[in-house]
Formats: structure tokens, sequence, C-alpha cells
């Protein structure tokens, strides 16, 4: 069965690129880091989950997606193929913890499969895991099917 990629970005202090590697540990999941220029300008042939912190940089302006998360998203087609988001984020924000992934839920008609605080925690990733595995599943029933 095919596994849905995981594209995430993750910034210098590597938080969601953990997140990332232990998904790829656990069941074998390909997952491509958008920090790196060569996947920003790639473009997925399938449905791709996208792996996403939230940034807050002082004020509700400013509550935003990486640089590299929005020049990934410009393409229409990848924007298309995304079939759900995990967010990463900081309860020290407050409201605005998970802002990004629940804001490109609510603008993109995507689903927020998962959230986790910081780099997660070992259970964090299992149930992440089998909720994509359950993903992967459903797509390809709609493939056999459709």
């Amino acid at each position: 069965m095919r596994k849905i990629p995981v594209y995430y970005y993750s910034s210098s202090s590597n938080l969601t690129g953990r997140f990332a590697e232990a998904l790829a540990r656990i069941d074998g999941r390909r997952v491509l880091n958008l920090a790196r220029s060569e996947v920003r300008r790639s473009e997925p042939t399938g449905p791709w989950v996208l792996l996403t912190p939230s940034y807050k940089a002082g004020n509700a302006a400013e509550v935003t997606l990486p640089a590299g998360v929005r020049a990934f998203l410009r393409s229409p087609m990848t924007r298309r193929r995304m079939v759900g988001i995990i967010g990463s984020g900081n309860r020290n924000f407050g409201e605005y913890y998970q802002a990004a992934a629940r804001d490109l839920s609510q603008r993109s008609g995507r689903p927020v499969l998962f959230e986790f605080e910081l780099s997660g925690t070992r259970e964090d990733v299992e149930r992440c895991a089998a909720i994509l595995a359950s993903l992967d599943e459903a797509l390809a029933e709609v493939r056999s099917t459709g």
C-alpha cells in the first residue's frame, strides 16, 4: 500500500524535524523537509500531508506559516493534492497555539489530522502514525473503487 508522504518545515531548532524523522522511523513513511530548496521547488505527484509549525512573532497580524511552506503552497496543483495538515506548536503562544495549521485548514478546507507541542512525545508520534496509516488505507480504498 502506498504511504502518503509528509512534507514538513523545520527551522534550525529542528523540533518539527525530529517529529517527522520519528514518523519515518516508526513506519517507513517518506518525509521531505521544505527548508531544502529542491524540495520546495518540487511538486507532489499524488496525495500528501503537510506538517507545519506555527510561529508567533509578537502580535496577531504576524501569526504566519513559515516562508518555506508558503513558497511550496504557491502551486495550485500542490495545494489541490494536499489531503491534511499536522500542526506543531508551542503552548506558550496561548490563543495562537496551532494558529498556522488551523488557519490553513480553514482556508484550504483540509482537516487538521493531528496536533502536538514542540517535538512531540513518542506517544504523539505513534498516534499520528496510526492516523496516517488509516488515511493511507482510506485513500487506497478510494483508488481501488474509483
